[in-house]
């Protein structure tokens, strides 16, 4: 196991397909984890009421979206260590920063006349979706008006493939053993968010492959997954 405490940084990883498949460039890597984050479940009812009834009788309408909410602290004074120790503060304060964050979560992509498809990582966070807002607040300048420090606030909201939810919807279907090889970048917990729809199950698929370290995947390597009824508890 990695040692408590080691310092994890988030990624936000953007793919061009609904499947997740298919990811486009390096994982952006935050220069400060998020101080907290929200995670929100919403559901949605009918808001039915007889009339003369004394009150509402709300009726069952849907799920509504998982949403999440975060800060990102953008900062280029040099005060905070890069996530790349070899990179030196830039000369222009935070614009490259701020630029590779908003084309890989915000520009328009036209490949896939869209916005690209996102998966926030870090720990057992373990989110797919795709960007609804972003604010950015600065809050620090260089003497020429550049902005060193920025504080951008992201809404993100989770997303499904038509796939997934058919299948989610079909309950019948058997829970299947599936042997993943590893590729770079990914972790235990987003290939258990990949293939269970939840990243819990991470330290029991540890167990079930004898790892030591589910922080560090091996590329390359071959990992079973087997029915989550059967992953020990």
């Amino acid at each position: 196991m990695a040692v408590l405490g080691s310092l994890e940084k988030m990624q936000i990883l953007a793919y061009s397909d609904a499947s997740f498949t298919t990811q486009l460039g390096p994982a952006f890597v935050v220069w400060i984890n998020p101080a907290s984050y929200t995670y929100k479940y919403k559901i949605c009812y009918n808001n039915r009421q007889a009339q003369g009834s004394n009150g509402p009788s709300p009726d069952f309408n849907r799920i509504a979206t998982d949403t999440v909410t975060l800060d990102l602290i953008f900062d280029g004074t040099g005060v905070v260590p890069s996530p790349n120790p070899s990179l030196l503060p830039p000369p222009n304060g935070i614009a490259d920063q701020l630029a590779a964050f908003q084309k890989l979560v915000f520009d328009y992509n036209g490949t896939i006349h869209s916005p690209n498809y996102l998966w926030l990582s870090w720990g057992t966070l373990q989110f797919q979706c795709r960007l609804q807002s972003l604010g950015l607040d600065y809050t620090l300048f260089m003497p020429d008006g550049s902005p060193l420090r920025a504080k951008a606030s992201c809404t993100f909201l989770g997303f499904t493939s038509e796939q997934q939810l058919a299948k989610e919807a079909n309950n019948s279907s058997p829970d299947l053993s599936h042997l993943v090889t590893v590729k770079v970048g990914e972790t235990l917990p987003n290939l258990c968010y990949r293939i269970y729809g939840t990243s819990l199950p991470y330290l029991r698929v540890a167990a079930v492959n004898g790892l030591s370290d589910f922080r560090n995947l091996k590329v390359g390597s071959q990992l079973l997954f087997p029915p989550l009824s059967e992953v020990p508890s």
